[in-house]
């Protein structure tokens, strides 16, 4: 208890009928991030000053606080009908709404709060967010432009620019702003730096990025007092997982690791899947439920409830699924519901310390993302450690690949190279990684191949229309038809995995490599050129190929990559012989019961 909210307590006792006193104790409760404390004080406040707009909008704040969006929006509404002059609870009812999914009104909101406060950095930040959920990412852009305008310190605004531009392959302006954000890592312990994005931007090291997450877990999870610790387990009980994602539908992640899920061997093991996604009727979605022993819905639950569902119910290890991507439920763990806590698949690197102990304790991995071996004719292997134990806060613990995959790729009919805007002949280099992935300089050794590689293609992905603009404009400023860049189209599932059977040989991004996309080409045989960089995100298609014995598809840089590249488009029968082991050994990939034995000799292992 702190001094105020000792000193409020004594004024109540007597003067309990004072609003104002009863306001200023949630207050202090809401600044605590106590929100039922806080909540009931402001209940208390209303009762004594009914219809006052300032402490509807500070019940709307607790029940925000508290994880109940759809009470806030209703207290916010209520607060604005005394009061629609208050620019700062149209900006809490639009983030509310924001978070309800409900992206229209809350723009509406937005532009209101600014009408009222035209200079507040963080509407304009928060528009941008708005902005760019629902697709319209030039506005987006101009939003964070606008918020660093008004405040140029504000770092997760720029972030943001700096990620939508991503998304839209414009490059410019990028370099500076990359490296005032990474200066600002160093220098501003108070940095808020949203890990996933930090994750894209080139030359960001390993050691930043558990630097970044750490500062990440600590200003949101940070207030969070642990549950005490559980009791011992009874031995010979069957351990209980509990798998939490937002992602449990119709996304990459259901291709990876739903088999996985329902391989688990029921004698020994109990599973729980803790869902925070939106019911998408997808079949994703249905055979993820019928993957689990318990279905658990969380969108309606905070983080405090979510745990205590999980002590309720023994979970010996909770596995998260998602990590600092959208609609992250990572602050669960922060609460220690369970014996073990563990990072896996949805996050490529350390989620960070909080509280002077790591988030998780283990992250699962394998031997490729810590250390490239590159094999040459006559040479002996060379190794090359690159990430370290201490660039983890977790546990580092190897799989023999750390990326697992279902047995089967949805798939429909492949249909013609006609049918899918590419030529009748010629070689086909691909790449459907997410536009953010491709930076100025992949880009470019992409156009020194096509140079060399007469009457070749590249083949996209249609990410957003700005980004098919400017990638065809810097192709043409490199001397590249842009006619050269194919733009497949967003599609079913199944039909885009079958149109890939067209490529030839797909092309890896870096500094974030292909994760699902490079699972597919090889799935499809399919060959893949990658480079080993120096983070976690930057080694996981060595990962992939490494677990399927394909290292000689992994470069020792961007020179020889590109060289490759071109020897496999000239050369007919090396490039045939190349599909032929791909189709041969990456079988290896796509054996989820295999995977699954493997990962619950883990699991074991963590748990002794």
């Amino acid at each position: 208890m702190t001094p105020a909210i000792r000193q409020l307590q004594q004024q109540l006792a007597s003067a309990p009928q004072d609003p104002g006193l009863h306001y200023e104790l949630g207050r202090c409760y809401l600044a605590l991030k106590q929100a039922e404390l806080a909540y009931q004080s402001f209940a208390k406040a209303l009762q004594l000053a009914p219809a006052h707009p300032q402490i509807l909008m500070q019940l709307g704040n607790a029940a925000s606080q508290r994880g109940d969006e759809a009470l806030a929006v209703d207290h916010f509404r209520q607060s604005l009908q005394h009061d629609q002059q208050q620019a700062d609870v149209h900006f809490n009812l639009a983030n509310s709404l924001r978070k309800l999914g409900l992206n229209s009104e809350s723009i509406a909101h937005y532009q209101q709060a600014l009408a009222l406060n035209p200079a507040d950095a963080d509407v304009h930040n928060n528009l941008g967010n708005a902005y760019r959920e629902t697709g319209q990412l030039a506005l987006a852009v101009a939003a964070y432009a606008q918020a660093l305008k008004h405040n140029p310190q504000l770092l997760h605004a720029k972030v943001h620019w700096i990620h939508q531009k991503q998304h839209m392959a414009d490059w410019q302006g990028l370099d500076q702003a990359i490296d005032e954000v990474r200066t600002a890592l160093k220098q501003q312990p108070q940095a808020q730096i949203p890990p996933f994005a930090f994750l894209a931007m080139p030359g960001t090291s390993a050691a930043e990025q558990l630097q970044c997450a750490s500062l990440w877990a600590q200003q949101h999870y940070g207030h969070i007092q642990p549950l005490a610790a559980p009791a011992a387990r009874v031995a010979g009980q069957k351990i209980r997982l509990g798998y939490v994602s937002a992602d449990f539908r119709r996304h990459p992640l259901a291709y990876l690791v739903t088999d996985v899920i329902a391989s688990h061997d029921r004698d020994h093991f109990e599973v729980y899947l803790y869902n925070q996604a939106r019911d998408d009727s997808s079949d994703e979605r249905a055979a993820f439920i019928a993957a689990a022993d318990h279905w658990v819905e969380i969108s309606g639950l905070n983080d405090a409830e979510v745990a205590a569902h999980m002590r309720a119910r023994d979970i010996d290890c909770l596995i998260d699924l998602t990590g600092f991507t959208q609609n992250s439920r990572s602050g669960v763990a922060a609460y220690r519901p369970a014996h073990c806590h563990i990072n896996w698949l949805g996050y490529p690197g350390s989620m960070g310390m909080l509280n002077g102990r790591s988030l998780f304790d283990a992250i699962l991995l394998d031997d490729s993302i810590k250390q490239v071996e590159t094999i040459k004719p006559g040479d002996t292997i060379k190794q090359v450690e690159t990430i370290k134990q201490s660039d983890f806060s977790e546990r580092a613990i190897s799989l023999p690949c750390y990326q697992p995959n279902n047995a089967q790729r949805p798939q429909a009919e492949a249909g013609t190279r006609a049918q899918h805007g590419l030529p009748e002949s010629g070689f086909v280099f691909c790449s459907f990684n997410q536009s953010f992935k491709i930076t100025a300089a992949v880009f470019a050794c992409w156009m020194r191949i096509l140079q060399q590689v007469p009457q070749s293609v590249l083949w996209l992905q249609a990410c957003n229309p700005w980004a098919t603009s400017h990638l065809k404009q810097t192709a043409q400023l490199a001397g590249v038809s842009p006619e050269r860049l194919i733009f497949a189209p967003r599609t079913s599932v199944d039909q885009h995995i079958a149109r890939q059977q067209h490529a030839d040989l797909m092309l890896d991004t870096s500094p974030y490599n292909a994760h699902t996309t490079a699972s597919d080409a090889l799935w499809l045989g399919i060959p893949l050129l990658t480079v080993a960089g120096e983070t976690f995100a930057a080694r996981v298609s060595a990962s992939l190929l490494h677990g399927s014995g394909l290292a000689e598809c992994i470069c020792d840089d961007w020179a020889q990559l590109e060289k490759q590249a071109i020897l496999l488009a000239n050369d007919a029968l090396a490039m045939q012989a190349l599909k032929t082991k791909v189709k041969q050994q990456a079988s290896v990939l796509f054996d989820p019961s295999d995977f699954c034995r493997k990962l619950e000799q883990v699991y074991h292992q963590l748990l002794q």
